[in-house]
């Protein structure tokens, strides 16, 4: 095959690995600070593709565009969850939260399932099967648009935790909790915060999904599993790690689609994860501990 065809599926890997990053770094985001595991993280991503889908059937809003609204309705209601709900279980043993999350999780595929059914749903777009050719390259449009909406979103993640007070707040409960209690910070405010930006993050990677992908209630195991493949190859906790995760994981996808079989993208992500496990246990980025 020509040089440009590996060029383009390298480069296709990493657009559609920014989008997989943007969700992985909502649940990096949620275990570096809250010391939560939600284990129901694909599940959400996938409410949201559906949210996005509905909003372009019902009333043709771009789900690149619909990222915003539903990112900022994943916010309130992840700060509604961690108030209310998951609040209560941060200090007991973990296979409590274990099970907490899994149930919502199954809540969750089933009220889809009983909602939409098992069909697959497609936004099929105006410009969904255009391209743009870069020196004998084509790159979708479509996952351009969706990468670059990803990278500005992590962008201003990452600037508001290194620059804002607040931002700088929530690291210092992840960095020693009983400090940031003493000296007042209100952490149980702190700790919903952190788990709303990390719902804001997979709210809007679902949206960005369901142009990449058609929703089914049925790909939300599989997104849950693929975002910890992600943190744990980038390293838990690492933000930056989540995104180099999910390129990494993202070209793996494209090569082995491509020179293998679509169903083969499972088995070369977890090569990766044993191979990172076995050589660097904290992942790319992780810090030991």
């Amino acid at each position: 095959m020509p040089f440009d065809f590996y060029v383009t599926v390298a480069v296709q890997g990493v657009l559609t690995g920014l989008v997989y990053g943007l969700m992985a770094l909502g649940l990096s985001v949620i275990f570096g600070v809250v010391r939560v595991v939600n284990f129901a993280h694909g599940e959400f991503a996938v409410v949201a593709m559906y949210l996005a889908f509905l909003g372009f059937a019902m009333f043709g809003l771009d789900p690149i565009l619909a990222m915003l609204p539903i990112g900022l309705g994943f916010f309130g209601l992840g700060y509604l969850l961690q108030r209310h709900l998951i609040n209560p279980f941060v200090g007991r043993p973990e296979h409590e939260q274990f099970i907490l999350l899994v149930g919502l999780a199954i809540v969750l595929v089933n009220g889809l399932l009983m909602l939409f059914g098992p069909d697959t749903r497609h936004a099929n777009l105006p410009y969904g099967f255009d391209s743009y050719e870069v020196a004998n390259v084509l790159i979708d449009k479509v996952r351009v648009y969706a990468a670059a909406a990803a990278l500005v979103v992590a962008a201003l993640l990452f600037a508001f935790f290194r620059w804002s007070r607040t931002g700088m707040a929530i690291r210092a409960c992840a960095d020693n909790l009983l400090g940031a209690a003493i000296v007042g910070l209100d952490v149980k405010h702190l700790y919903a915060l952190t788990f709303g930006l990390g719902m804001a993050c997979v709210g809007a990677a679902g949206a960005l999904m369901v142009v990449l992908a058609d929703a089914t209630p049925m790909l939300a195991p599989a997104f849950t599993l693929l975002a910890f493949t992600i943190v744990i190859v980038g390293g838990m906790g690492s933000m930056a790690g989540a995104l180099v995760g999910g390129i990494l994981i993202g070209v793996s996808e494209a090569f082995a689609s491509f020179l293998v079989a679509p169903s083969a993208k499972s088995m070369f992500s977890f090569a990766i994860l044993i191979a990172i496990l076995a050589l660097r246990p904290q992942g790319l980025l992780g810090r030991k501990q």
